[in-house]
Order: C-alpha cells, then sequence, then structure tokens
C-alpha cells in the first residue's frame, strides 16, 4: 500500500513535466559565422504546446551535419576545413517529423588582438592594428 502510495505521490508530482510537448524547434545562434577549431554551441529551442520556450539539448534533439561533427550541442569543424558553410539539421528526437535544417558561413577574417590590461583599467582608447586579412 505504501509503495503504492508512493507511486501515486511520484506520478502526480511529474505530470506537469511532461504534460507540454514541443510543437516545433528553432535555432537560436549566438552567432553569425562558425569558427574553425573550437566547439561551436549550437543553440536549439523548443516552443511548448503551451507557448513557452525551452532551451533543448542532445538529450532531445538529434544534431547532424554531413561536412562536420557534433559533440552534445557542440559542432566541431576542424582547423583544416576548407568548405565555406556548412549545412547542420536538428530533429526532434520524440518526433522525427519536428525539423529544422540552417546553413552557417564559417568565419574566414582572423580575431583581432584583445584589450591590453592598461586599456581595460585605465580606459585606455584601444590600438588600432592594421590587419591586412580583413
Amino acid at each position: 500500500m505504501k509503495r503504492m502510495l508512493l507511486f501515486m505521490v511520484i506520478s502526480v508530482a511529474s505530470a506537469p513535466l511532461f504534460a507540454q510537448k514541443v510543437d516545433s524547434i528553432y535555432f537560436h545562434l549566438y552567432t553569425d559565422s562558425l569558427k574553425k577549431g573550437q566547439h561551436n554551441y549550437i543553440n536549439v529551442d523548443g516552443k511548448m504546446s503551451n507557448g513557452r520556450w525551452m532551451p533543448l539539448t542532445h538529450k532531445e534533439i538529434i544534431f547532424s551535419c554531413t561536412s562536420a561533427t557534433f559533440e552534445g550541442n557542440e559542432l566541431i569543424i576542424p582547423f583544416e576545413f576548407i568548405p565555406e558553410k556548412v549545412t547542420i539539421t536538428a530533429v526532434l528526437r520524440n518526433n522525427p517529423s519536428v525539423r529544422i535544417e540552417k546553413t552557417i558561413w564559417i568565419k574566414t577574417k582572423p580575431d583581432g588582438d584583445l584589450p591590453t590590461k592598461d586599456e581595460i583599467l585605465n580606459g585606455a582608447p584601444p590600438r588600432k592594428t592594421k590587419n591586412k586579412n580583413r
């Protein structure tokens, strides 16, 4: 009897967690291009049936890319990567008909120099650097 009561309490307490389902998924990327030699986090949010948004991970989404590899939500693009862009696909695990695809460019220009300690602490104007690749 105690076990049955405990099961009922757990079932009722967890019911709201599973009452809503994911209606659609969207990419909400933090950048407009991906970097070579880094783990690029691919953010996918699910719009729930109640209108709320929920971040999704590789536990809920199957990620794929024909020209790079995923580790969880992170797309890994090797340094020697040659194409200018990648196309990634995200599919909802419990409903494969919910899927999205996006093409994202690979960053080609190098990052600029970081500000020096003096520039940060004393408000010194940032250094001007000439970069031939910009």
